[in-house]
C-alpha cells in the first residue's frame, strides 16, 4: 500500500504536462456543471455550454498555461524553483525572490490574463458555441464589455492565489495549484458569463446572441401557446387571488381546482412583502364550470385570498391574422424605473403583439440587483430575410439604449 501511494503522489512529478492537463480538463467540466446544476438550478445540463468550458480546460488551461508558467517563466525567473523549496525565514531575507514573485503575478495577471486567457476563452465559448458561424469579432468585442468586471473579478481571487503559487509551489506543482484556485474562479466565469450564449438547435428562421443574427432551417419547440386556443372543447378561467400570505395556500387552492375536475395550466404565484398573490389559467369540461366557480367562491377557508374569476373566450378562425413570425426576447439589465415601459414600447412602436410577458428582479453578480423581462411576441407583417434583419437590428437598439448586460432575440417563422 505504501508503495502503490508513492507511486501515486509521484505522478505529477513524473508526467506533469499529462497530469495538468486532464486535472485542468476535468475540474473545468465539473466546475460548470456544478454552476448549471447547484446555483443556477437547471433541471437540464446544457452540454454544448460544459463542452466549451471542458475544451478551453483542456488546450489552455492545462497545455498553454503549463508552457507558461513551467518552461516559460522557469527560464526568466531561474531561481523560482529554488526560491519555492526556501524555509519561510529564508523566504524573507531573499529580496531578489521575493521581487521575482511579485514580478511573476505581475507578468501573469496584468500581461497573460488580459492578453491571452480571456481573449482565448470568449473565442472558444463562441467556436464551440456558435459552430455554424462563429466570429472572433463578436467574441472580443463581447470581451471588450465585460473586461472591467472581468478582471476585477479574477483578480480578487487570482494575485494571492498566485503569490501563493509563485512563493511555495514546485515547478510540477504549479498547474495542480492552478486547478484547484481555479476550481473557485471557473465557477464565478460559468456564473458571469456561460449563459450568454444561446442554444442553436432551439432556433428556427433567426437567433440574435449579442450582436449576431443567424438564420437557421432548424426548429424552436418552446413557442409559447394559448391555452385557451389549443383546447377548444374545454371551458377556460382567469382565477386571480390576492391576500395575506400563509403556508398552504398554494396546495389550498390547487387542490380545490383539481376535485372538480379543473386542469391549472399557465400559473404565477408569488409572495409580495406580506402578501400572497396567484394568476392562473384553469380548464375545465363545461358541465365542471358552474360547479368548480361555485366551489371556490363557496370555501371559507379561501375568503382571506379574495378570489375572483372571469370566463376566457377563443379567438375565433377567421376573424384574427394568424402571425407570420414569434420571436422570444430575453432582457437582463441593472434594475432602475422604465426598463419594461422601454422594452414595451419599442415592440408596440413595431406593431408587434404580445402574447405572454414576465418580469422578475435577480440578484445578480457582486450583489447588484438585476431585472429581468421576458416576453414571447408575434408579427403578421410578411418579411423577407432583409426585413427580418432590419426588426431584429431595431430591437437590438434596446440594449446599448439601455444599457443591458443581455439581449437575447430568437425567432420562428410560423
Amino acid at each position: 500500500m505504501t508503495i502503490l501511494s508513492k507511486q501515486l503522489r509521484s505522478i505529477p512529478m513524473r508526467y506533469p504536462f499529462a497530469f495538468g492537463v486532464v486535472i485542468s480538463t476535468v475540474k473545468t467540466s465539473f466546475s460548470d456543471i456544478l454552476v448549471q446544476k447547484v446555483v443556477q438550478q437547471k433541471e437540464e445540463i446544457d452540454w454544448k455550454r460544459n463542452i466549451a468550458f471542458a475544451t478551453f480546460g483542456c488546450f489552455y488551461l492545462g497545455a498553454v498555461q503549463y508552457a507558461i508558467y513551467v518552461p516559460f517563466f522557469g527560464r526568466i525567473f531561474p531561481n523560482a524553483e529554488k526560491f519555492a523549496g526556501k524555509p519561510f525565514r529564508e523566504k524573507l531575507k531573499d529580496k531578489k525572490g521575493i521581487f521575482a514573485v511579485f514580478a511573476q503575478v505581475f507578468l501573469d495577471q496584468c500581461v497573460h490574463h488580459p492578453l491571452l486567457y480571456f481573449p482565448a476563452f470568449y473565442c472558444t465559448k463562441e467556436f464551440v458555441m456558435n459552430h455554424e458561424n462563429p466570429s472572433i469579432h463578436n467574441a472580443l468585442s463581447l470581451y471588450q464589455k465585460n473586461m472591467k468586471e472581468d478582471l476585477i473579478a479574477l483578480w480578487k481571487i487570482w494575485v494571492p492565489g498566485t503569490i501563493l503559487n509563485f512563493s511555495f509551489m514546485p515547478m510540477y506543482m504549479r498547474i495542480p495549484w492552478v486547478a484547484g484556485t481555479s476550481l473557485v474562479w471557473t465557477m464565478i466565469l460559468s456564473a458571469m458569463r456561460g449563459g450568454d450564449s444561446l442554444e442553436d438547435e432551439k432556433i428556427v428562421g433567426g437567433s440574435t446572441t449579442g450582436d449576431s443574427l443567424k438564420i437557421l432551417n432548424q426548429s424552436i419547440s418552446d413557442v409559447w401557446s394559448s391555452p385557451v386556443d389549443l383546447d377548444p372543447n374545454l371551458a377556460h378561467l382567469s382565477v386571480s387571488a390576492s391576500g395575506p400570505d400563509k403556508v398552504g395556500w398554494v396546495a389550498l387552492v390547487a387542490r380545490n381546482i383539481a376535485d372538480y375536475g379543473g386542469n391549472v395550466t399557465h400559473s404565477k404565484m408569488l409572495r409580495l412583502g406580506n402578501d400572497f398573490t396567484i394568476l392562473m389559467h384553469v380548464a375545465v369540461k363545461p358541465q365542471n364550470r358552474k360547479k368548480l366557480i361555485a366551489g371556490l367562491y363557496s370555501n371559507e377557508e379561501l375568503d382571506p385570498l379574495n378570489v375572483k374569476i372571469s370566463p376566457l373566450t377563443r379567438r375565433q378562425t377567421g376573424q384574427y391574422v394568424p402571425p407570420t413570425y414569434h420571436l422570444k426576447i430575453h432582457c437582463v439589465g441593472k434594475d432602475r424605473p422604465g426598463i419594461l415601459a422601454k422594452v414595451a414600447e419599442e415592440i408596440a412602436l413595431k406593431g408587434l403583439s404580445v402574447d405572454n410577458i414576465s418580469t422578475e428582479l435577480r440578484r445578480g453578480y457582486n450583489g447588484r440587483r438585476d431585472f429581468v423581462v421576458d416576453t414571447d411576441i408575434t408579427t403578421v407583417e410578411s418579411l423577407n430575410e432583409d426585413g427580418l434583419h432590419r426588426l431584429i437590428q431595431d430591437l437590438q437598439q434596446l440594449k446599448s439604449s439601455l444599457n443591458l448586460d443581455v439581449l437575447d432575440i430568437r425567432v420562428k417563422k410560423m
